[in-house]
């Protein structure tokens, strides 16, 4: 939005329906929707929350996410390749004959949204082993991030921990069992270093505005 704003010759229309407004930034996202795949594919790393939870479900089939997908499995991967392709022909050729209907769908009130989604989301858990307890935990997890909403916490984080931790724990062992034990390794390794060193900034430069805040809150 920002770019096409900057580049268009009447930029004070921007923010009274121009075309031009919503067409820039539906692309890009459209754009990034499909390059997010590209670190998942090939190097097992997902890009957002939301690949992070398919990562989670290639794998429960028996699919791990890398370079050897494309050695072991190519058939699927240019399969998902290909419909990304067929995908973007099948949707413009859908929504521009079905705007009038997406405009119909956002005149519908919140609450009723609301009682439908909240309806699909306890099906869909239920389905999956036809158990109460499945339920349970949607629910108790729908109030886990309803609290970090209201705490203005980030969720993709806590995606991501979920999916990513079980992978962590399995390689922090294999690389101990590689040193006979020895943590010396994750900061001996050039490589290694370099990453942790990385982490550790992006900890700090995360982390230092809330203790700024804290802080400006307790001498208030």
């Amino acid at each position: 939005y920002t770019v096409e704003k900057r580049v268009s010759k009447t930029p004070e229309k921007f923010g009274t329906g121009m075309i031009e407004g919503v067409a820039g930034p539906e692309t890009a996202n459209n754009a990034y929707a499909n390059a997010a795949m590209i670190p998942l594919f090939t190097l097992g790393i997902p890009a957002s929350p939301t690949l992070a939870i398919l990562m989670g479900a290639l794998m429960m089939n028996g699919l791990l996410p890398g370079p050897l997908l494309f050695q072991e499995h190519s058939d699927f991967v240019w399969a998902v390749i290909a419909s990304f392709v067929v995908g973007n022909a099948i949707l413009l050729i859908l929504n521009l004959p079905l705007i009038p209907m997406w405009v119909a769908v956002l005149k519908i009130p919140y609450s009723i949204l609301f009682a439908l989604i909240l309806g699909f989301a306890v099906v869909g858990a239920y389905s999956v082993d036809s158990n109460v307890f499945g339920v349970g935990v949607m629910l108790a997890f729908g109030l886990l991030g309803y609290v970090f909403k209201k705490l203005d916490y980030p969720l993709a984080p806590f995606a991501l921990t979920l999916i990513l931790g079980p992978m962590m724990e399995k390689a922090l062992r294999q690389s101990l069992e590689m040193s006979g034990g020895n943590l010396s390794v994750f900061y001996t390794r050039p490589l290694t270093a370099t990453l942790l060193a990385v982490a550790v900034i992006i900890l700090v430069v995360n982390t230092a505005p809330v203790f700024s805040r804290v802080k400006a809150d307790t001498e208030v």
